[in-house]
């Protein structure tokens, strides 16, 4: 699918569901190092944490495949924020749900339409957590991702990449990495690091990759001719 494609290309339930579960391997092979960014500055979990809970929001997609974009990242969110602990539970659930609201009852969507929904979800995250691009939060990564978005896929994934890459300088401000003062510098920050994972299987989907078997899921059958399905997020 090349960039000129995404300018028309409208996305199913099926295109999201397939995202997070990419998303869910992603954070799986990556729980190590996300831990090992965590155990400098943090926690010493996020890694554990994440694998979790995605895996988690795989086995619900799996079997309860919802019928809308806007479904699917709302029970995406709803399982993350029950089943992950510590800060990425309710931030990483409050970016999914409302983003997942923000699309509304849509059977097909756009990237225009990802994008703007996103960054509905970015701002609910930026209030949640108190903080700004700047912080060395996953915010510094989510919202060049999102800029990114309104452009192209491949865009979003770049932008997030180097947002994470550009928290390693960086003094913390907020969450427990904040108490380490200038000790915090020099590291990458793990929550921008997970989110960049986030935009690099959202690309790989977009690209035609994130399904194990290549073909249509329950869910995009049950959306094709179906009427909306509405789920709540708020």
């Amino acid at each position: 699918m090349g960039q000129v494609d995404e300018m028309t290309e409208t996305y199913g339930a099926d295109f999201l569901a397939r995202w997070l579960i990419a998303a869910a391997r992603a954070v799986e092979r990556d729980a190590d190092r996300l831990t090992e960014l965590d155990s400098a500055i943090g926690d010493a979990d996020h890694g554990a944490n994440l694998k979790r809970g995605f895996a988690a929001v795989t086995e619900t997609l799996t079997k309860e495949p919802p019928q809308t974009p806007g479904a699917v990242l709302a029970t995406a969110g709803r399982e993350l924020i029950s089943t992950v602990g510590g800060a990425s539970g309710p931030l990483y659930g409050t970016l999914l749900r409302r983003t997942g609201k923000a699309l509304g009852d849509g059977v097909r969507i756009t990237r225009e339409e990802l994008a703007e929904a996103l960054g509905s979800g970015v701002t609910a995250v930026s209030r949640l957590g108190g903080a700004q691009v700047g912080d060395k939060t996953m915010l510094d990564a989510l919202v060049p991702a999102v800029a990114g978005l309104r452009e192209s896929f491949d865009a979003a994934r770049t932008a997030a990449e180097d947002g994470a890459l550009a928290t390693v300088p960086l003094r913390a401000r907020k969450g427990r990495a904040s108490y380490l003062g200038e000790r915090s510098e020099g590291h990458q920050d793990p929550g921008a690091t997970s989110s960049a994972l986030l935009f690099t299987a959202l690309a790989e989907t977009a690209h035609g990759g994130g399904s194990p078997e290549g073909g249509e899921t329950a869910a995009d059958e049950t959306t094709r001719g179906a009427a909306p399905h509405t789920e709540e997020a708020s």
